[in-house]
């Protein structure tokens, strides 16, 4: 009988919680490497420039060529961290898969996990306040509630 693959879905950020989320996975869900697990690396990069601000100011075409190439290249970073900590943990042979996805992160993530049919979804915990997420929102709580698979959120200790 062959072992389904099992997909393990971790949403990182620049944040250093992203990447202790992801350090932990590996350390906890994906320590066994002769079982069939496939990591998933999912960096959300914000929606594309809009061509006018607030006020009404028109950006240039290389302002907006300037923000996509600094978009691309925090995409590249964090893919780049995320690799460090692979190495770091010895966990080179893992079947890695890193998605890039564009919009707002906790729709996207929603949307990634539903269509990549991942099987969990890790995420760090930034750890705010109550008033500060009731402004800001907070992805993981979200994502808890309307991903289509179970959600580990990760603190720090």
């Amino acid at each position: 009988m062959e072992n389904k693959e099992r997909k393990i879905m971790v949403a990182v950020d620049e944040s250093e919680e992203s990447m202790y989320a992801l350090s932990w996975c590996i350390s906890n869900l994906i320590s066994d490497t002769k079982s069939n697990n496939k990591l998933v690396l999912l960096y959300v990069k914000p929606p594309p420039a809009v061509f006018s601000d607030a006020a009404g100011y028109i950006f240039s075409t290389e302002a907006i060529a300037a923000m996509e190439k600094y978009s691309t290249e925090l995409a590249d970073s964090v893919m780049e961290r995320a690799k460090v900590i692979f190495n770091n943990l010895n966990a080179t042979n893992i079947n890695i898969e890193r998605v890039i996805g564009i919009g707002d992160p906790k729709n996207v993530i929603c949307k990634a996990v539903h269509k990549l049919e991942a099987d969990t979804l890790v995420m760090g915990s930034h750890g705010y306040g109550l008033i500060k997420r009731a402004l800001l929102g907070s992805v993981s709580d979200h994502c808890a509630k309307y991903a289509k698979c179970p959600v580990v959120v990760v603190r720090q200790p």
